[in-house]
């Protein structure tokens, strides 16, 4: 099934998986917090990613990390304006998304040359955002969370965690088309308001979410569901990183949110080879 989106008069086709390369603005996020605050090492983060064949840097100054506090909207656009700059000016290829809950942050950071909004929100945090998204007409991420950064960890509880996720998805969706707006990638929210069942759980229902016939992101890079069952680090988890994208991948992902970009396009390349030659 093709999947494509608009993007500033390209069309993004995400039928072939791709990846999001991130870079964390933030001093605190839970793997890579405080690598990327200078000017030098943004740079040498865009120009790796981009190199290592990435479609999409992901830019964001607020950590969601469980337990996380909001920043001031000004100091998001302080660091997130800057490495919007920076970045255009060392790739012309690389689409630039904002990871931010915040209308204003958003708006001003499409004005400056970012490419597309990453909201874990989806519209939840800030009332004005969805229609934000659907005057400035960039593609938006949208992903579920339960609760917030402060709370989404504590006792999560699902009757059904994959019949709630597809009616949150189905109300949005059902808003943002009333309002003529369709340019829309869905995110299940690995890790944000659910715990590690309810993540495998997830994991194993993706093709669910096809039904959207919307790109579907998933973002499990290094994340607890791998690093606690394997009672190892963050920084010990890209072999099972690797093996969840994998997963996710044989059912149904379009877009890999990750810190290693090589590894998820290793996994990309096989996945594809398998599925194309070996199951048709």
């Amino acid at each position: 099934m093709s999947k494509k989106i608009k993007q500033k008069g390209n069309l993004t086709d995400f039928s072939t998986p791709i990846v999001m390369g991130i870079l964390n603005l933030t001093s605190d996020s839970f793997y890579d917090g405080g690598n990327y605050l200078t000017k030098e090492n943004i740079t040498k983060q865009c120009i790796k990613i981009e190199k290592l064949g990435a479609k999409i840097i992901d830019i964001g100054a607020c950590s969601s990390r469980p337990g996380s506090i909001s920043i001031s909207e000004s100091e998001e656009l302080k660091k997130i304006i800057p490495a919007i700059e920076i970045i255009k000016n060392q790739s012309k290829k690389l689409l630039i998304s904002i990871d931010t809950c915040n209308s204003n942050v958003a708006r001003e950071s499409i004005k400056n040359g970012a490419d597309m909004i990453n909201d874990i929100s989806a519209g939840e945090y800030d009332n004005k955002m969805l229609d934000t998204i659907v005057e400035l007409n960039v593609p938006y991420i949208m992903m579920h969370m339960q609760g917030n950064s402060l709370t989404m960890q504590i006792n999560p509880s699902y009757e059904n965690v994959i019949t709630e996720i597809t009616d949150f998805f189905n109300k949005k969706i059902l808003l943002l088309n009333k309002k003529g707006f369709n340019k829309i990638i869905i995110d299940p929210g690995f890790g944000f308001g659910k715990t590690i069942e309810h993540n495998y759980e997830i994991l194993n229902n993706l093709t669910e979410f096809q039904k959207f016939k919307l790109p579907l992101l998933i973002g499990v890079s290094r994340k607890s569901m791998i690093y606690q069952l394997l009672k190892t680090t963050p920084q010990e988890s890209l072999n099972g990183t690797s093996i969840i994208n994998t997963i996710g991948l044989l059912n149904g992902a379009n877009i890999l949110r990750v810190h290693d970009v090589e590894e998820a396009l290793e996994c990309i390349k096989l996945t594809q080879y398998y599925k194309n030659k070996i199951l048709l």
